[in-house]
């Protein structure tokens, strides 16, 4: 990405765009899942597992830009609107919503 981005709005069609193959999505959101679970486990056991959740999160997502989509993750440039945007990638796939989001940043909502 050559220019700056500095604001969120324009951030989030940027990052959609860097996750156009579903199977990239699928390994986020694997690993987002994950994330969950590794805080559920850190509050009712063992400390050890809030280690878990930068693991898993960017684990699965680094796996997924550097073995599927080929390119850079945005963590490396943008970490914080990265994190958001993963979470929100994360819940609206959940809640069905993702499509209308991918069709406006032009990404083929195949999965």
């Amino acid at each position: 990405m050559a220019a700056t981005i500095r604001r969120y709005a324009d951030f989030w069609p940027h990052y959609l765009r860097e996750h156009g193959r579903p199977e990239t999505r699928a390994i986020h959101y694997a690993g987002t899942a994950l994330t969950f679970v590794a805080l559920a486990l850190g509050l009712n056991g063992s400390a050890w597992w809030f280690l878990g959740i930068p693991l898993a999160g960017y684990g699965f997502a680094w796996a997924a830009h550097f073995g599927v989509e080929r390119n850079r993750p945005a963590t490396f440039t943008y970490p914080f609107l990265s994190l958001v945007s993963d979470y929100r990638m994360f819940f609206l796939w959940l809640t069905g919503r993702l499509g209308p989001h991918l069709a406006r940043a032009g990404v083929a909502s195949r999965a």
